[in-house]
């Protein structure tokens, strides 16, 4: 068989293998604002959660919610990549799109960009790239394999009040805003060091 028609074939089944997983497998891909990519061959999916909950002792009746607090999620993907794939022919990258591919990944973990990721078992938001890891040796010169340790960020909403004014406060002196009354020289008091010292060179009475 010639190698142009085993080249044929080889290409044939790549796509057609491709054309099945888009049909039947789980839409696997990293979506951000930088662009998306769609994970070729995903060879490993490590899904953590983990909630941490104190070792002190709880009282009956108390909100165990706050004695508890969930961990960001993580994700571990062992993924892959193919100089002959179908993406790589239709952007005519030949023999770069895994190192195309490798710098965008990169990039990604880079930028510090928030993403959303769709595995075969669920879908995540605000990750980030806690590690990137890949090797190359005779096997995968022409793909990459890498795997990505990714991490949730956990986003919450704040908001502001505006504060009544100090004349409103029992006691302003504690509970009213923080203001600037400018620069304030210190005075003796009948407890403080300056005045007891004076008082006994003067002979005056406490």
């Amino acid at each position: 068989m010639s190698n142009f028609l085993q080249t044929g074939i080889g290409l044939a089944a790549s796509v057609g293998g491709e054309l099945v997983n888009a049909f039947f497998s789980p839409k696997r891909s990293i979506n951000s604002a930088m662009g998306s990519f769609s994970l070729y061959v995903t060879l490993e999916e490590r899904h953590h959660d983990e909630l941490v909950i104190t070792d002190h002792p709880v009282e009956q009746g108390a909100a165990i919610s706050d004695h508890a607090y969930k961990k960001p999620s993580e994700l571990t993907m062992t993924i892959g990549w193919s100089n002959s794939n179908l993406s790589s022919i239709a952007s005519f990258q030949f023999g770069n799109y895994s190192r195309s591919t490798y710098q965008d990944l990169l990039d990604l973990q880079k930028s510090r960009t928030p993403f959303d990721v769709s595995t075969g078992k669920r879908k995540y938001s605000n990750m980030l790239i806690q590690s990137l890891d890949t090797t190359t040796d005779a096997k995968t010169e022409n793909s990459l394999i890498v795997t990505l340790h990714c991490r949730e960020v956990i986003i919450v909403q704040t908001t502001t009040t505006q504060l009544q004014p100090s004349e409103n406060h029992a006691l302003p002196q504690k509970t009213a805003p923080m203001a600037n009354t400018g620069v304030k020289q210190p005075q003796a008091t009948n407890a403080s060091i300056p005045y007891r010292v004076v008082s006994a060179i003067t002979g005056q009475a406490e």
